[in-house]
């Protein structure tokens, strides 16, 4: 959410950034915030001023009774009765006029930093570098699920019956395998110093409000029926919210965060669920990073939280390359972001399996999250970043270090957390 002096004193900027973002149709949104605020602020300054006169009546009321003046303690008691209305009035107004005010704050884009490119979707994001060289097998390398399902990996059908489609059991060697990338990628986390956490599963929606925008809140949480609780699609709506209406002491900033979830989501819209895949599921689990810090601290800590996923991904010899969402790929609440996407000899071109993103204020301004600091208090930043999402990264994986009989390779960094295994044999 943005600070409504900015848009008080620039709305143009305002509505420069809406438009590289393409949202056109949120233009008028900023004059109607500004009309808003001025009766929301004249309101308010009204009620002040009565209040202000209640308050210097009541104190004369007691006066005129010690001095004997009934009659005029009695009137003085009336006008007070009739500014009593008034202000109940007046504080209705406030209110109606401030929800509004916030209504079109929750929606309005977040500033975007100067260096995102500009570009109406994820089509024209723009890749920044490559890492470890790309390279396409001399045998033909079956899809996923195939390969799973060669080495008894994977039973979907049964997953099918039991939740539908979107859904799927690891079994053997394969769920090892999963469970080895999530503890790897614990312990490479708390050797950055992060802190590791497991949050609760379930939010309610004042979180859930804080922390993403209500299109994304739509396509993706599922909600608890009869109660106000949302399971979260992903860690960091858990981590963020543990700090809200916090005062932070600036003196323990930066927070770093490493955190392990399952993540549930509908994948509602243009992309759908697979009948026959684990790309896009409606389960899965994730360790995720999670900064809170000062705001000059935040973009020094949005390049380290990016390259410790492209160093985590490279220490299991998986290539991969960074790319720079353009300004209408991003979500309202980002200020910039950038994918990391695996290389797959498969389909012979690289896939998303992470995203680094950098907020600003925008959800601690939501939450209430502030920190305490020697010139008085402000808001936090907030950043989050995929470490691994198994699914994912096991696609990368299978794909990356298959053989030829169908046996899979064992990355070296995995091996002591699938008891020395090095390879997983074809089930014959």
């Amino acid at each position: 959410m943005l600070d409504i002096n900015l848009v008080r004193n620039n709305p143009e900027l305002v509505k420069e950034n809406i438009r590289k973002k393409f949202q056109d149709q949120k233009l008028e949104l900023v004059d109607k915030v500004l009309e808003l605020d001025i009766n929301y602020r004249s309101v308010k300054t009204s009620l002040d001023e009565l209040r202000a006169k209640r308050n210097s009546i009541s104190a004369s009321i007691g006066e005129c009774m010690r001095n004997g003046q009934k009659e005029e303690a009695e009137a003085k008691k009336e006008e007070v009765t009739l500014l009593l209305n008034e202000i109940k009035t007046l504080e209705k107004q406030e209110e109606t006029l401030g929800a509004d005010v916030k209504r079109i704050m929750m929606v309005l884009p977040n500033i975007i930093d100067e260096s995102v490119p500009v570009g109406k979707d994820d089509s024209e994001n723009v890749e920044i570098e490559r890492f470890l060289e790309p390279k396409v097998p001399n045998f033909e390398v079956p899809y996923h699920v195939d390969i799973l399902e060669g080495v008894d990996g994977i039973d979907l059908d049964s997953a099918r019956k039991t939740s539908g489609n979107g859904f799927y059991y690891l079994t053997g060697d394969i769920a090892r395998l999963h469970s080895a990338v999530l503890t790897y990628a614990r312990d490479f986390m708390i050797d950055k110093g992060f802190t590791y956490v497991i949050p609760p599963f379930m939010i309610r929606s004042n979180v859930v409000n804080g922390v993403m925008s209500f299109d994304e809140m739509e396509n993706m949480m599922y909600k608890i029926e009869g109660e106000d609780l949302y399971l979260i699609g992903t860690s960091e709506h858990s981590m963020i919210g543990r700090y809200i209406d916090t005062i932070l002491d600036e003196k323990k900033l930066p927070i770093t965060l490493t955190s392990y979830s399952p993540c549930f989501r509908k994948e509602k819209g243009a992309h759908g669920i697979e009948e026959r895949g684990i790309y896009r599921i409606h389960q899965f689990e994730k360790q995720e990073m999670i900064v809170i810090c000062n705001p000059e601290e935040s973009m020094n800590w949005y390049n380290k939280m990016l390259n410790y996923t492209v160093e985590l991904f490279t220490s299991m010899e998986v290539p991969v390359r960074t790319l720079e969402c353009c300004s209408g790929d991003l979500a309202d609440l980002k200020v910039k972001s950038c994918d990391v996407e695996a290389w797959s000899p498969r389909q012979k071109k690289y896939f998303e399996v992470g995203s680094c993103s950098t907020l600003g204020d925008a959800q601690a301004r939501r939450l209430g999250i502030r920190v305490n600091g020697e010139n008085g208090k402000y808001y936090a930043h907030t950043l989050n970043n995929t470490v691994v999402a198994p699914p994912r990264m096991l696609i990368s994986i299978l794909e990356n270090h298959l053989n030829e009989d169908g046996s899979i390779n064992i990355p070296k960094v995995l091996q002591p957390y699938m008891g020395g295994k090095e390879r997983i044999e074809v089930k014959k």
